[in-house]
């Protein structure tokens, strides 16, 4: 019994200096790096092992493999953030876990600024289209995903439109909303306020890590950088994550609606 309790006594203490660790105003840059990078491994791993093969199996799009992969990675990292406010606060919560939800502009105002980011996303990460291209028939022809390509909608590709409603339909409040607002509530809001050292560097930092993060399109790291870092700036800058959650899920639903719409009316 006494062995036991000294067991427990130890396992408690390991928790403690993790969740220290976790919720310290300052993270190290290696273990931030190993923050950024290791939930984009793993979704890549849940790909290969259970999102590809149940996909290829049932026949649908193997955009629904990277959803599922997704899916089965963020939302535990999202209960592991709650998890962290609940050893902080004694219950499940993201106060103290996350920072810049206090609010400093007007819900008009951070609404006026999140539509021009959104629009700013859509309208650049559209354009740099054929730079994800160029990016990837240069260097990134040998990656072995199946859709793999410079545009966003080869996963989609050589399916009939009936398959291609229903995977869109099926992501839609997955991909296409809750699971970038989990991506912002992680890298943004408890990543990002973490680098203090970095001083102006740091949304820099975080928006490149965030591209590199998507380990499942390589190419699309040079548009990601640009598309992305001037709601991170604002955010950082301005302590305000609304801004980028109007910029990344909003476009990300704002994309897959009107996808859905396309294709359900043969437009596309």
């Amino acid at each position: 019994m006494e062995n036991t309790h000294r067991l427990r006594a130890t396992e408690d203490t390991r928790t403690n200096r993790i969740v220290e660790r976790l919720l310290a105003d300052r993270h190290s840059v290696a273990l931030s790096i190993a923050l950024h990078l290791v939930p984009g491994a793993l979704i890549v791993a849940v790909y290969a092992l259970i999102g590809a093969p149940f996909t290829r199996a049932i026949g649908y799009p193997i955009f629904l493999a990277w959803a599922i992969a997704l899916a089965v990675v963020l939302f535990p990292l999202q209960f592991g953030l709650l998890w962290l406010g609940r050893r902080r606060n004694g219950h499940y919560s993201l106060r103290g876990v996350l920072r810049y939800l206090d609010k400093p502009f007007s819900r008009g105002k951070v609404t006026a600024i999140g539509i021009g980011l959104l629009v700013y996303m859509t309208v650049v990460s559209l354009a740099l289209i054929p730079l994800d291209n160029l990016v990837f028939d240069t260097f990134f022809t040998w990656i072995p995903y199946e859709g793999a390509g410079g545009s966003a909608t080869t996963y989609l590709d050589n399916y009939s439109q009936k398959f291609l409603v229903i995977t869109l339909l099926i992501c839609l409040p997955f991909t296409g909303f809750t699971l970038p607002l989990i991506e912002e509530y992680y890298f943004r809001g408890f990543l990002l306020p973490r680098l203090p050292q970095l001083g102006r560097w740091a949304p820099l930092f975080n928006t490149v890590l965030f591209s590199v993060y998507h380990f499942w399109a390589p190419w699309t790291i040079l548009s990601k950088i640009v598309f992305l870092f001037p709601g991170v700036w604002f955010v950082w800058s301005r302590h305000d994550i609304r801004a980028s959650i109007w910029m990344h899920p909003g476009s990300a639903l704002l994309a897959t609606t009107v996808g859905v719409i396309a294709i359900a009316l043969g437009v596309v």
